[in-house]
């Protein structure tokens, strides 16, 4: 029997203060429990600005890191399955922007790297993630006492192929974890969690920082939910704050049986190919 479950996006005020931000994390993920979530999705590079120089400053390894161990022992304490957005990860001599998701027991249940990275010149930026950053090498779908995960960080749901690998590997839920900018947040962002939801009868949860307009680099915000018919059924503003809604499996399959999109699909012609060391 599939069970309605509450999906909460903690939408952060990020700071040049790691300390600061990891316990405001800790603060709201606490905050989003006690409001009745039982998972948690927090925000792209939460723990540290989107700059170059704090990717850097601000990494670190799993699991020995302050954000992993507040994170594992946060998500034990609250009781809830936390999706970790993102934070800049050392492994080795590179540096990855990573998602770490635990269970309710605080045990690491798997982690997603960004896999396409930020590589752009834009009317208002010109940023380059691969200047630090290290593209991850392979995706996979995360289980949850829930259900199956997809996590695509932030340009990585601009890859429509990703979203529907993941549900071909059974995912009901995708989490974007993004810092979309004051330049292609409101052209772009509900435009592709809508357009993802709907072509892949998914529920899909984008969770933004919140909006700092003296920033060097300003978020969008707005994070949200929006199901598999394509309805927003929460939505944040660019201030901090906390949204909820209900994920419900049922009513992904009632989608389904309406409108049979994945069973429709000509193999004969196109297939999407996955390469052998996908998980």
């Amino acid at each position: 029997m599939n069970v309605p479950f509450n999906v909460a996006v903690c939408q952060l005020a990020i700071s040049d203060n790691k300390e600061q931000n990891i316990g405001q994390a800790r603060n709201q993920i606490l905050q989003a429990s006690e409001r009745g979530a039982q998972m948690v999705i927090l925000p792209e590079m939460f723990n540290c600005p989107y700059d170059h120089e704090y990717f850097v400053a601000f990494a670190e390894s799993y699991p020995d890191g302050p954000t992993v161990k507040m994170m594992s022992a946060t998500a034990k304490e609250a009781g809830v399955v936390l999706v970790g957005g993102s934070i800049p990860e050392r492994d080795g001599e590179e540096y990855y922007n990573t998602c770490f998701i635990f269970g309710s027991d605080g045990s690491l249940l798997g982690s997603q790297r960004k896999i396409h990275l930020f590589d752009v010149e834009l009317e208002t930026l010109v940023f380059k993630e691969s200047d630090t950053l290290t593209r991850g090498s392979t995706f996979r779908v995360i289980d949850t006492p829930f259900c199956k995960v997809g996590v695509a960080i932030c340009y990585d749901v601009r890859f429509p192929e990703l979203a529907r690998a993941f549900v071909m590997n059974k995912a009901a839920l995708m989490v974007v974890p993004a810092a979309f900018n004051m330049f292609t947040g409101p052209a772009h962002w509900e435009l592709l969690l809508r357009a993802r939801a709907v072509d892949n009868q998914i529920y899909v949860v984008g969770a933004s920082p919140a909006r700092n307009p003296s920033a060097r680099y300003v978020y969008y915000g707005h994070s949200m939910i929006v199901n598999p018919w394509g309805d927003i059924t929460a939505k944040a503003g660019a201030r901090e704050d906390i949204i909820m809604a209900s994920v419900d499996l049922g009513y992904l399959q009632q989608v389904r049986r309406q409108l049979p999109v994945l069973e429709h699909r000509r193999t004969d012609l196109f297939e999407l190919k996955i390469a052998e060391n996908i998980s």
